[in-house]
């Protein structure tokens, strides 16, 4: 903690560490990262985390620390933080670098060639905190010609390829010292390409504008990366003998990013509130980097801002596309899965750092880590197989995260008006009106699915839409799939998780004809009796079971069973 943690007032939307200390924000002192990273001994150096954890900040801090300009006015903003408790040998290394600051965060382009363009400005703005280089007897007439290209935004695309590497032998030739490179958010573009559609364009000018930058750069002292996810090595980083990746299954600047606990115990001291402790720990807490317990910060300090209310912050902040990726075409594995996570269950996948954004619709694993690198998950543990490959188990970090989970299924299933017809029809579910049930998944059906995802592998589609829609029984049932029971596997189940509530069993097939779907509806039906899938059920005590076989063919729909 540190003394401005004294004021109350919270630093929601300050990145800016310099802000931060003059104007007497809260502020949890974070400065043993400096320490850290001179205690790391150079190199590249790559962070990945969620948005909204202090990444730009504690970049903002590095900078401020090292930057040779004004380095007698922020040696002040280090009086009484921990950096300079470690002593004066850490101090020393203060006010000592040329410092290349940039953040890629804003970069929201919606084709390839605005991207480029708001890189030319970007570009243009970092050069021009370093003008006094046209004046250096140091740089050669042509480099200052590049120079000013790169200013007046004429430089062509392989020059602005090369524009960090150049802009550091340029500090270089000035100053005599090599450079440190502070690349903020550096993936931020290639999710924006990614969202849009010119993702292997972006990949392409990123992998020359970053390899350029990092590979065998003699200007280069050390550079610091943040990030969401590490993309693919074999795209970016290529080559890169001396890239140290710290994710958030990483233990190297595990508490740096986020609150630990005795830094919230610590806050709410000082702000008063520390009967809230436990529902804040409820809503923000859970994430783990490393083996460290870790709160989401910008969550903490908008709750304390917004008079305590309990509400989703950061989830209104950040885009929810990786989230909707997986919504996007509900199949009955990726069903299953939100079901077992908003249950409350651990799901397994591989550990796959690189994240090749090419595989998050096909690939399960690679899906389920983006989502853990970008905050939707947590890691509980990870384990090694027999053959050396290394699993982690997987859950949802929060009530806050939790709340995304059901918004974003029921807005990507039944948007709008279409929740007030699933919870009717559900609710018709439960209670046996069969006539009610059918004629609400009907509309839904009507509304909301089109004929070309009801055609692709039908059986799974309808299983997998049901199941998705479930999550609106979140505590009150729990939810089965394919589960053994009587003498077979139901096809979805019902279990209620209070007494005497009924419970339901569906069994669904699907048909090429509209004219056989009473009849496949009424074969569902018969099957559910026979085969005794209400045995579990009935096992558990549930007193009411209703029993449905429902037809699919297209958009259309048969229903049998109900009271």
């Amino acid at each position: 903690m540190n003394d401005n943690t004294t004021n109350k007032l919270m630093p929601v939307g300050i990145d800016d560490f310099r802000q931060l200390i003059v104007k007497r924000f809260c502020f949890i002192d974070k400065t043993r990262f400096i320490k850290e990273i001179l205690d790391g001994q150079g190199g590249i150096t790559l962070i990945t985390r969620p948005r909204r954890f202090g990444k730009t900040l504690n970049m903002s801090m590095l900078y401020y620390f090292f930057t040779l300009r004004d380095k007698e006015k922020n040696r002040d903003l280090f009086t009484g933080l921990d950096i300079e408790k470690a002593g004066g040998a850490y101090m020393a290394e203060q006010g000592s670098r040329p410092v290349i600051f940039l953040t890629l965060k804003g970069g929201q382009a919606p084709e390839y060639a605005l991207m480029l363009e708001y890189l030319q400005e970007l570009l243009r703005v970092l050069y021009g905190q370093f003008r006094y280089l046209l004046e250096s007897v140091a740089l050669a007439e042509d480099d200052k010609q590049y120079f000013e290209r790169i200013i007046a935004k004429t430089a062509n695309r392989s020059e602005v390829q090369v524009s960090l590497q150049r802009l550091m032998a340029l500090l270089k030739k000035h100053h005599g010292r090599e450079a440190v490179l502070l690349l903020d958010e550096y993936d931020a573009p290639i999710i924006r390409s990614w969202e849009r559609g010119y993702y292997e364009d972006c990949i392409d000018f990123m992998r020359g504008f970053l390899s350029e930058a990092l590979k065998s750069n003699e200007a280069l002292d050390f550079a610091v990366l943040t990030g969401v996810t590490r993309v693919s090595k074999e795209s970016i980083f290529s080559g890169l003998n001396n890239l140290r990746v710290c994710s958030v299954l990483s233990e190297r600047y595990s508490d740096i990013f986020g609150f630990t606990q005795a830094e919230v115990d610590g806050l709410l001291q000082v702000c008063g509130l520390t009967d809230k402790r436990e529902d804040l720990k409820r809503w923000y807490d859970g994430y783990t980097f490393g083996h460290e317990e870790i709160y989401n910060p910008w969550s903490v300090i908008s709750f304390i801002d917004n008079d305590c209310k309990y509400k989703p912050y950061w989830l209104n902040t950040s885009g929810n596309s990786i989230l909707k990726t997986l919504l996007a075409r509900i199949d009955t594995r990726k069903a299953e899965d939100l079901q077992s996570l908003i249950q409350g269950k651990p799901l397994n996948a591989l550990v796959r750092e690189n994240i090749s954004y090419a595989d998050l619709s096909a690939d399960c694993n690679t899906l389920y880590m983006m989502l853990l690198t970008a905050g939707y998950l947590k890691a509980v543990k990870t384990w090694q197989d027999d053959r050396s490959r290394e699993w982690v188990a997987l859950e949802i970090p929060n009530l806050e995260i939790n709340q995304a989970y059901e918004n974003e299924i029921l807005d990507n299933i039944a948007p709008h008006q279409g929740q007030i017809v699933l919870e009717d029809m559900l609710t018709a579910m439960t209670e046996g009106r069969g006539t009610d049930f059918a004629r609400f998944l009907e509309e839904l059906l009507r509304d909301f699915v089109s004929y070309h995802d009801s055609s692709h592998q039908p059986e799974t589609f309808y299983h997998g839409l049901l199941l998705g829609l479930a999550v609106w029984f979140t505590g009150k049932y729990r939810v089965e799939s394919n589960r053994e029971s009587g003498y077979g596997r139901f096809d979805l189940a019902f279990f209620p998780l209070k007494e005497n509530a009924p419970g339901v069993i569906l069994e669904l097939k699907t048909v090429k004809k509209e004219r056989e779907m009473e009849k496949a509806a009424q074969a569902a039906l018969k099957q559910i009796k026979t085969k005794a899938y209400e045995t579990e059920l009935t096992r558990q005590g549930v007193k009411t079971v209703w029993r449905y076989g429902v037809a699919f063919c297209g958009k259309k729909m048969r229903l049998a069973g109900g009271a």
